[in-house]
């Protein structure tokens, strides 16, 4: 940790000092970067350069940046691929529901540009899911115990004609 300014000298020659003295014990030697040239350098300075950068460096896409409602829009959007490799009903039903929620959340309490949107209805979402999928194979139906103490109930019939 740095010692305080002493009182009397001036901020400039005291910061001069202290490069100086961290120089002497060479702190800068050996730095990551060292002699490479700076990223960017001769490059024409771009509008909210520093945004674009951080987004860059995060791995984040840009949609991160857009406003609530266009982001419910492209969610909204892209809705049928993000179900399509869901495996139940069930899972659509609440990939669909929890959108609706955030929507809903979004028009109690607006922010942002006036941009229309609305809950989308998961009885359309499951019915596309439905239509998407591939018919898997039909298997029978297993024989359950209720059915075939059923049928052994009924000897009687077979002696009516």
């Amino acid at each position: 940790m740095t010692e305080r300014k002493p009182p009397g000298t001036t901020f400039e020659s005291w910061v001069d000092k202290q490069i100086r003295t961290a120089q002497e014990r060479g702190d800068f030697d050996d730095l990551p970067g060292a002699g490479k040239p700076l990223p960017g350098a001769g490059a024409p300075v771009e509008e909210q350069w520093w945004i674009k950068g951080y987004v860059r460096r995060e791995g984040l896409s840009g949609e991160a940046l857009l406003p609530t409602p266009l982001q419910l829009r492209k969610e909204i959007e892209r809705l049928p691929e993000t179900v399509r490799e869901l495996t139940t009903e069930q899972a659509v039903r609440e990939v669909a529901a929890e959108l609706n929620r955030r929507i809903v959340e979004y028009l109690r309490t607006p922010t942002g540009p006036q941009v229309a949107v609305g809950p989308v209805n998961v009885d359309d979402v499951v019915a596309r899911w439905r239509a998407e999928r591939p018919n898997p194979p039909r298997q029978p139906a297993p024989r359950s115990e209720e059915a075939s103490t059923r049928q052994k109930s009924r000897w009687w019939h077979r002696f009516r004609r």
